[in-house]
Formats: C-alpha cells, sequence, structure tokens
C-alpha cells in the first residue's frame, strides 16, 4: 500500500477516535445497549438498532464507498469478536439499578455511564477495516 494511502488511512482512523470521543456521550444519551453480534434478528418498534456502519456515519461522519468496503468493516468485527451492532430499548430506561449479574461486563445488557467502550470500539475497528479497502 502507497505511503499516501496509510496516512490517509490513519487520518480517518485519527479523525473517527476524536469524533468518538466528543461526539460519543451526546451520541449515546440513552443509559443502556444491547450488544448485537447479527444484524439478522426480529425487528421491533421498541429497539433503535444502530449497525456499526450506522454508527460510524453517525458518530464519526464516516461513510463506506462501496460494498467491498462495508464487507471488510463487518468482517473485521466478527474476526475480532465484537459486536455488529447495538439496540436501545426506545421506550424507557431498562435495566437502571438492576441485580442482573450481565450487566456491563460486555456480555449483556450495557451501560453507557458505566463506561461501556463496545461500541467505540465496534465504531473504531468497522471503519480501519473498512477505509483499508479501495473502491478503484
Amino acid at each position: 500500500m502507497p505511503l499516501s494511502r496509510h496516512i490517509v488511512r490513519g487520518s480517518v482512523v485519527a479523525g473517527a477516535t476524536a469524533a468518538l470521543v466528543l461526539a460519543g456521550p451526546a451520541a449515546f444519551a440513552h443509559n443502556c445497549f444491547i450488544p448485537m453480534h447479527s444484524l439478522k434478528g426480529p425487528v421491533s418498534s421498541n429497539w433503535f438498532v444502530v449497525s456499526a456502519e450506522l454508527g460510524a456515519e453517525f458518530v464519526a461522519g464516516f461513510s463506506t464507498e462501496c460494498a467491498a468496503q462495508r464487507h471488510a468493516g463487518y468482517a473485521a468485527l466478527r474476526e475480532a469478536r465484537l459486536p455488529v451492532g447495538i439496540k436501545i430499548f426506545e421506550k424507557k430506561t431498562i435495566g437502571e439499578g438492576s441485580s442482573n449479574p450481565n450487566g456491563a461486563n460486555d456480555k449483556g445488557l450495557e451501560y453507557f455511564s458505566a463506561g461501556s467502550q463496545l461500541p467505540f470500539q465496534m465504531i473504531g475497528a468497522y471503519i480501519e477495516a473498512a477505509s483499508a479497502v479501495s473502491c478503484d
């Protein structure tokens, strides 16, 4: 890969990371979410699903330019065993004050206020892998 391509890719990842740090709390204002390892689950009007692709665009302003970039982003998430999306319950806040042993441990119900980094890891890994692929 030419040096200029490494510089562009590094700039995209650095910019995305900065955007996540600055916009993260506002973008993920709800207190909890559930990591998704498949986007093919049942759909419900009670849940707002944020795929890695949507999160990258929403939080970091990054859009894939072709299917190859999109596929690379999701393949990287699967390889790293990171979620491919998160779902947020829209009707009310759930789990707050719960004694659920799977709360905020990267396995079940996650809390933004507990410092869960999963959404940011998901978006960062997606952007890094997708931006490494040329659409030429």
